[in-house]
């Protein structure tokens, strides 16, 4: 069984998390070399997965989704053909999103991850944002001059909140949705359009967090239905916990900032990271 990200968090109560990191990029170069692809099958990513939690030791063990179908795609050219069949803004997304075989390869990693994990560690679903999911997938099908807008990112939420259930049998720790840089380009992200995947993590006891670009949303009331927020700018109110996003100075060599109550280290590994420096870096946090 999967711990609950929420049994770890410094603001639920916990005190088991202190670092989390993103690190996909940067240990697969590492263990697979540059182009390596663990999504070829279940037993594929549980060994390369088992590599990278044995080499980083991270307090959360993160299975990253929007990778997965990437990662099909573009072993399928004709379904992203298919993807811009339809010129209804969410299509693509629904296209990609509604495929067995991915799905299936998710349901069987989860499976696998979860076993060799006893329980030890939470396993987080890191997907991108449904606005940024909806973008990407518009992208994929080769459109250009892409206006979201927010009926198109509720759609966006409810195929995602979908591919969730897909994988409901599972004892999941928590779901992550992720903005892209970019995205902050795009506008204010209205929370409440994330709905669909809100109540879906709501009703599975699924904790849920967030990666928000900008600081617009800490003034959103849907914030504290979230358990944890990852930023470099926003402290989340509690019980909401904080993971502090310590990238730029924990790779530039800078202080690091002290850790208040409710609050853990969040940190992306730069894909072209010497190991060395990465190991070093990481004794830091968690000195």
């Amino acid at each position: 069984m999967s711990q609950s990200l929420a049994d770890s968090l410094p603001g639920k109560g916990g005190s088991g998390l202190r670092v989390w990191l993103k690190a996909s990029a940067y240990t697969r170069r590492l263990l697979l070399g540059e182009g390596g692809d663990p999504w070829q099958g279940a037993p594929q990513y549980l060994a390369y997965f088992s590599q990278a939690q044995g080499l980083l030791r991270p307090d959360v063990a993160v299975v990253e989704v929007g990778e997965l179908f990437d990662s099909w795609l573009l072993r399928h050219p004709e379904v992203r053909a298919e993807m811009g069949a339809k010129r209804r803004l969410s299509f693509p997304l629904r296209k990609l999103l509604e495929q067995d075989e991915p799905r299936r390869l998710l349901a069987e990693v989860v499976e696998a991850v979860i076993a060799n994990l006893r329980g030890q560690t939470p396993l987080v679903l890191a997907m991108p944002s449904p606005k940024h999911w909806l973008y990407h997938a518009n992208l994929l099908a080769g459109r250009s001059d892409i206006e979201l807008d927010p009926d198109g990112i509720e759609d966006a939420a409810m195929y995602m909140a979908d591919l969730l259930r897909s994988v409901s049998s599972s004892p999941v720790g928590g779901v992550l949705l992720e903005e892209h840089p970019d995205d902050a380009a795009m506008g204010e992200t209205e929370l409440e359009r994330y709905r669909p995947l809100i109540n879906v993590a709501h009703h599975y006891r699924w904790s849920l967090a967030l990666r928000p670009q900008g600081v617009a949303v800490a003034a959103s009331p849907v914030l504290a239905e979230f358990d944890a927020v990852l930023s470099a700018a926003i402290a989340a109110p509690q019980p909401v916990s904080t993971g502090v996003d310590v990238s730029a100075a924990l790779w530039s060599g800078s202080p690091l900032p002290a850790l208040s109550q409710a609050q853990f280290y969040f940190a992306e590994i730069p894909e072209a990271q010497r190991p060395e420096f990465v190991l070093e870096s990481l004794a830091r946090l968690r000195a």
